[in-house]
């Protein structure tokens, strides 16, 4: 699915979702009929880009086999006209590999490359890592910049560094240095997706292709809204669905884990037939399911 706007490059695609991951009612298994009924859902509710084994869908408590599962069964779901990228970064250059080159034969048509976490490389080692990756396959690279859960950020000289190779394409944001991505869009070709949902209309304002969020999964038409919105220079409309998103955002984002909100969410909404997390998330308490089910009514998304 391309842009309606040709001027904006959006190499993934607009509107991303870092879909959860159902498991079975044990928590020990993946449900992947659950995985492709999200899929298909997220499709039907404006989605141009599904990106599995990110943080949201618990990446680092899935197995290999649950991953390469997972994205055989999303990319069964979704059909070859929409975007999928597989979470293949670990704190392992060379597990991230053997990642990168299975999901490539699974036909993912991108790749989401966390900077490496808790072993806090310095920069040349980020650098190494991410270019060993993205040299392991012809797949497009998007990197993933967080350094609150990573403990290290992207500089401005590596995101330089790392926009000479030709495969890295795109970056997932999740710092909101808006200053520096500004600087790095004006002197690279590196291509800005927003993965902070309460930013989502400051970064399109300032030039992103679009959002990889955690919220969009509950309310994919109105993100696709904004981004509409804002494509057509039509400032007015695009803060009216930042404005409708406001409370979803707080609530999803602002009281417990992306990851347990989001999933729980699904489940009121009846789109998964349950909210199971696996260690060490655990699931919403009762205020918590209460405030997100008064915030999904406010909204008009349940």
């Amino acid at each position: 699915m391309t842009s309606t706007d040709p001027r904006i490059a959006r190499p993934f695609g607009a509107v991303g979702t870092a879909m959860v991951t159902p498991l079975t009612e044990d928590g020990h298994g993946v449900d992947l009929d659950a995985a492709q009924h999200l899929a298909a859902h997220l499709v039907e509710h404006g989605h141009d880009m599904i990106v599995v084994s990110g943080t949201t869908g618990e990446a680092p408590t899935l197995t290999d086999v649950e991953k390469h599962d997972l994205a055989r069964a999303v990319r069964e779901a979704i059909g070859p006209s929409i975007t999928l990228v597989a979470g293949v970064g670990t704190y392992d250059t060379a597990h991230s590999i053997d990642l990168a080159r299975e999901h490539e034969k699974l036909g993912v048509d991108g790749l989401l490359v966390v900077t490496p976490y808790y072993s806090k490389p310095s920069q040349a080692g980020i650098i190494a890592h991410i270019t060993e990756i993205a040299d392991s396959t012809p797949l497009p690279v998007m990197l993933y910049d967080i350094p609150g859960r990573t403990g290290i950020p992207l500089t401005y000289e590596t995101l330089l560094r790392l926009a000479e190779n030709p495969r890295i394409v795109a970056v997932k944001d999740a710092k909101g240095d808006l200053h520096q991505a500004s600087r790095v869009m004006e002197n690279t070709d590196l291509v800005y997706y927003c993965g902070e949902d309460a930013l989502n209309l400051p970064w399109l304002t300032i030039g992103a292709a679009g959002m990889v969020s955690v919220v969009s999964q509950v309310a994919g038409d109105l993100e696709k809204a904004m981004v509409d919105a804002v494509d057509r220079f039509d400032l007015e409309a695009a803060r009216a669905a930042h404005h409708r998103l406001v409370p979803v955002v707080e609530a999803i984002m602002g009281h417990m884990p992306g990851a347990v909100a989001a999933k729980t969410a699904l489940h009121l909404q009846g789109v998964l037939p349950n909210a199971v997390m696996r260690g060490p998330h655990v699931g919403a308490d009762t205020d918590q399911l209460r405030m997100l089910q008064s915030a999904l009514e406010a909204a008009d998304l349940l």
